[in-house]
């Protein structure tokens, strides 16, 4: 039985852009994560930190209580060896980065089109995202000539646009479904972030070099037609939304040094995340005509505990909403842009949402922007 308020039918169209996006119109066929097979511990990253690096007692201390105390377990890391995290050449990381990147990007793509029926020959439109590194041709030349996808591809690399970008890729796959829905669209976010590793003692370095690992997540999203091999939506992508306060912008960030990505984030970041994430979901719920209470699923970025802490206080939400995402960075730490895809993944796997429960994904990172995404879940979680 569907969870849909009474006031919120399959009638209902949501602004998209300049076109239309009917409910039902946009299905997310399958979702798949993947992670390097370089697996670090936090005991043996604080471990190389103290015995590679001559570390300011400050400093040191700092990473220990990260490190050692903190919630996340492990992360898993795009290199061949932990000796790598030392490198300091910008081409050999660009390398790295493109290296592990096309891997892992490959490896939950195929699980995606093996989750969801569809054969690479069918696929009509590739979506990359990604800010941990920088080429042209972006990434999805590399993805489409792994994959084996077909020479008319539609395609689009998202670029510079944080640990948000997985909802406007998402966005614009619907968008290529909007223009031609005759075939379905790859949509892919994945980071390097250990190939932008940069030392120094200015707290948010060392935060960052404490949290962030790496990882990819892979979706498959359909105007409704089935795969050839048959198969089964796992949910619906009914609209979006998103705000962008550029007066933000410096709080959080890539920076160039000598070639070499460093990123800058401020103690602000958790409590202005958590104001433009409210403001993203309340355009959002304001386009449906809902209400929070109308939401029984979150995906929330997963960008740190105090990052979480103030989504959650700021929404109302109790801890039981906010487990998913918790999950992940616990497991795998802040992987910047796929990290709420690992959320949503998470609750199809582990929630067992039923045919019409409404969930939300929100995401914040550079700019400063938010975005927000509703979903209605159906069929068989995955």
């Amino acid at each position: 039985m569907s969870h849909l308020p009474r006031r919120f039918t399959r009638e209902t169209v949501a602004d998209f852009g300049t076109a239309t996006l009917r409910v039902g119109s946009c299905r997310l066929a399958a979702l798949a994560t993947a992670n390097p097979s370089l697996y670090v511990s936090q005991a043996e990253a604080y471990a190389y930190y103290a015995g590679r690096f001559d570390l300011a007692p400050a400093d040191q201390a700092l990473y220990r209580r990260l490190l050692l105390d903190g919630p996340v377990k492990g992360r898993y890391i795009g290199m061949d060896s932990t000796g790598e995290a030392a490198e300091t050449d910008p081409d050999k990381l660009n390398a790295r980065y493109l290296r592990h990147a096309r891997r892992i990007a490959v490896k939950a793509a195929r699980r995606a089109l093996n989750r969801s029926g569809f054969v690479p020959a069918e696929i009509g439109g590739l979506v990359v995202n990604t800010c941990t590194g920088y080429l042209c041709p972006g990434l999805s030349s590399y993805l489409a000539e792994d994959l084996g996808l077909e020479s008319d591809l539609r395609v689009m690399d998202l670029v510079g646009m944080g640990c948000g970008a997985a909802l406007p890729n998402l966005e614009c796959a619907a968008g290529l479904l909007l223009i031609d829905g005759a075939r379905p669209v790859l949509s892919i976010a994945v980071e390097i972030c250990s190939a932008t590793l940069f030392m120094g003692s200015d707290p948010g370095l060392i935060v960052s070099n404490c949290i962030f690992g790496d990882g990819a997540a892979a979706a498959v999203l359909t105007s409704g037609q089935a795969p050839q091999s048959g198969g089964t939506a796992a949910a619906t992508m009914l609209g979006f939304s998103s705000v962008l306060q550029p007066k933000h912008r410096e709080q959080l960030r890539y920076r160039q040094v000598n070639g070499r990505l460093r990123n800058h984030l401020t103690v602000k970041v958790p409590v202005i995340g958590a104001n433009l994430a409210e403001q993203a979901l309340l355009k959002l719920l304001g386009q449906h005509r809902l209400n929070r209470s109308d939401i029984r699923w979150w995906a929330i970025h997963p960008g740190g505990t105090a990052v979480l802490d103030q989504v959650g206080k700021k929404l109302g939400l109790e801890a039981d909403d906010l487990r998913f995402s918790e999950s992940v960075f616990r497991s795998y730490g802040n992987m910047s842009s796929p990290s709420v895809l690992f959320a949503l993944d998470n609750i199809l796997r582990d929630g067992n949402p039923e045919p019409g429960d409404l969930g939300v994904l929100l995401a914040f990172g550079a700019g400063f922007s938010a975005f927000a995404a509703l979903v209605e879940f159906g069929g068989t979680p995955l």
